[in-house]
């Protein structure tokens, strides 16, 4: 298969830093404003919800998916390959994990909370459905945020060796 050529990388490698910087940046927004906002009425609540739902669908979302498909192309188009080394293999499960876990679970309980409070106002603070998707992001999704802050690490550090079958 064809390879990209040095400047073809320069350009990828920019690319696929610019979406892991939204993942990453619109992950940390989502942990932080999950732990330090507090609504004093109702549409205070729908609103920062809203405000959760909205860095989800267009932060998050497309920098998991750019993230996903640099990385790719990263694989198909250069000599980093698929497992050549350890620390790439690590950074495909994160990756994949990631947004297979964000698809499915923690973007509906993100998506469900803002209906809820709408509908409930403050109320919905004592809905036992409220509380479990908050509850959820709250502890799985600071676990994910800090898995994919991980991977920044990983991929500076490279901090394993070659795998047996990338070596030559």
């Amino acid at each position: 298969m064809k390879k990209l050529s040095a400047r073809g990388q320069k350009w990828l490698k920019g690319f696929h830093v610019f979406f892991a910087g939204l993942w990453v940046g619109g992950a940390a927004a989502l942990t932080l404003m999950n732990f330090c906002l507090r609504a004093g009425e109702g549409m205070e609540l729908y609103g920062i919800n809203l405000s959760l739902k909205f860095i989800d669908d267009f932060i998050i979302i497309p920098g998991a998916l750019g993230s996903l498909l640099t990385a790719l192309i990263y694989s198909l188009f250069t000599n980093w390959g698929w497992f050549k080394h350890h620390w790439i293999t690590v950074k495909w499960v994160i990756n994949l994990g990631g947004v297979i876990f964000g698809t499915f679970w923690l973007g509906p309980w993100l998506n469900s909370l803002a209906p809820l409070a709408k509908a409930k106002g403050l109320a919905a603070l004592a809905d036992p459905a409220y509380v479990q998707a908050r509850s959820m992001l709250l502890s799985l999704g600071t676990l994910q945020a800090c898995t994919i802050a991980l991977a920044v690490f990983i991929s500076v550090l490279k901090p394993w060796k070659r795998t047996g079958a990338g070596r030559a």
